[in-house]
């Protein structure tokens, strides 16, 4: 495991098995692929969420991952790359602990626990709600990350969080922070994939109402 100094002697390994928390434990229902709770803590506010593999593969090997090396496991590297991305004050949630185990020599199974972040609500659930400065303040928030260099492996309206004029990112998955802080390709794809996500959930029509205000807060941006 690694846990944050701040929980130390307190996370255990129970603490990413859902059914210990009883009636502590709520199911996340907005997005993903399932394997997500709310936890408490005592006064601490927790997510707890399972790493699941999507599509085909899922149906042989839906927990198990490949072990190459343990600073691969990719509990581990979110929890490091969550810890980075709130040393640069980029808004993401902070890092309670990761955990992993080996199920064979070539594969294991991970989770990670995260703060909650309170009061928030999905995008995906607050499209059409949302005026022209508050895509502009997405837009900026998006143009943040980039310009830290970070690549979102799946920057969707699911992902971001919205808590009055606060923007926040989530689940860096697959994630990682790269060295080149200019214009690159990597970049224009998430936008991309964060545009077809737009339509997904809400519809073009819907999704090009928004994308000029949008981007312009993207192109007015400031570097971290």
């Amino acid at each position: 495991m690694l846990i944050h100094p701040d929980y130390e002697g307190r996370v255990t390994q129970d603490w990413f098995n859902a059914a210990t928390w009883g009636d502590q434990a709520r199911p996340v229902s907005s997005g993903g692929r399932g394997g997500a709770w709310f936890l408490q803590a005592g006064e601490d506010k927790l997510v707890l969420r399972e790493y699941r593999r999507g599509g085909l593969v899922a149906k042989f090997a839906r927990y198990a991952y490949a072990f190459t090396r343990e600073a691969d496991v990719r509990s581990f590297a979110e929890f490091r790359l969550l810890n980075a991305m709130l040393s640069k004050g980029l808004p993401v949630p902070r890092p309670v602990a990761a955990w992993y185990r080996k199920l064979s020599p070539i594969q294991y199974r991970a989770a990670i626990i995260i703060e909650r972040l309170e009061n928030t609500s999905p995008l995906a659930d607050l499209i059409a709600e949302l005026d022209g400065d508050a895509w502009e303040s997405i837009g900026e928030t998006i143009r943040r990350f980039h310009d830290a260099g970070v690549m979102h492996a799946d920057l969707n309206c699911f992902n971001v969080l919205v808590r009055g004029d606060e923007y926040f990112l989530i689940d860096f998955d697959k994630s990682r922070l790269t060295a080149d802080s200019a214009p690159a390709r990597w970049k224009e794809a998430n936008l991309d994939r964060f545009s077809r996500s737009l339509v997904k959930v809400a519809g073009e029509h819907t999704r090009a109402k928004v994308w000029s205000y949008f981007m312009n807060g993207y192109n007015r941006g400031m570097a971290a």
